[in-house]
């Protein structure tokens, strides 16, 4: 749903992203956001970094099965206190739980996974995405960077849906959706959603489409990025 006013439409989840912000929301806020997006049922890949945040807002009961690129299914939420096991970790290498079920795997066999195209959703980091969906997260092109492309190239190509979780500003402003990205992709035409902690974007033929803001106006997201809204 498009929206005009300072205010998030839709409902909170039981993570507890607040349902009418008028605020920018934290990444612990966009995550629960997401974790409400994502369908009951749904084989879904967390990426390293601030998408790791959405396990820990995934009901129980909404039946959704994590996968880790290092060779797990049925992930749970983020391991703490007499919880961690320093053998049990997500692609990050952050301490993880185990749900009932849960499989382990050699790292090739969840490679095919993820190429196969039987993961629903795989939820990315991103230094920019581009008004047609590509995605650029592994390299930002300038000397001395260390890229880190890991699995994401084969995500962007395998999942059936891409989402991604990202500030919308770098911190001298600039915007990270934009008409076309000037780093190397990683992937062309693969990103279908984008969540930032001030608007939430849709992708897809018809263009860029504002779902929900948080804490800014459409006409102030308008005169601040360089890509056509609806």
């Amino acid at each position: 749903m498009t929206t005009d006013t300072t205010t998030a439409a839709r409902s909170a989840s039981p993570g507890g992203a607040p349902a009418g912000a008028d605020r920018p929301l934290g990444m612990d806020e966009v995550a629960a956001v997401i974790a409400r997006d994502i369908p009951a049922g749904a084989f879904v890949n967390l990426g390293i970094g601030r998408p790791t945040k959405i396990a820990d807002h995934l009901p129980e009961d909404l039946g959704v099965v994590l996968h880790t690129e290092n060779g797990m299914l049925g992930m749970g939420p983020k391991a703490e206190g007499a919880r961690i096991d320093p053998d049990l970790t997500n692609a990050g290498k952050v301490p993880v739980t185990e749900l009932p079920g849960a499989a382990y795997f050699h790292h090739a066999d969840s490679f095919a996974m993820m190429r196969g195209g039987h993961l629903d959703v795989c939820v990315l980091g991103a230094y920019q995405v581009s008004e047609h969906g590509d995605l650029a997260n592994w390299h930002t092109g300038e000397p001395g960077d260390i890229p880190a492309v890991g699995g994401a190239m084969d995500l962007a190509i395998g999942a059936k849906d891409v989402y991604v979780m990202m500030s919308l500003f770098t911190k001298s402003g600039a915007p990270k959706l934009v008409r076309r990205c000037s780093y190397p992709l990683t992937g062309t035409g693969c990103v279908s959603r984008v969540y930032t902690e001030v608007a939430t974007f849709d992708l897809g033929p018809q263009g860029v489409h504002v779902r929900e803001t948080y804490g800014i106006t459409l006409d102030e997201l308008r005169s601040r990025l360089d890509v056509e809204l609806h």
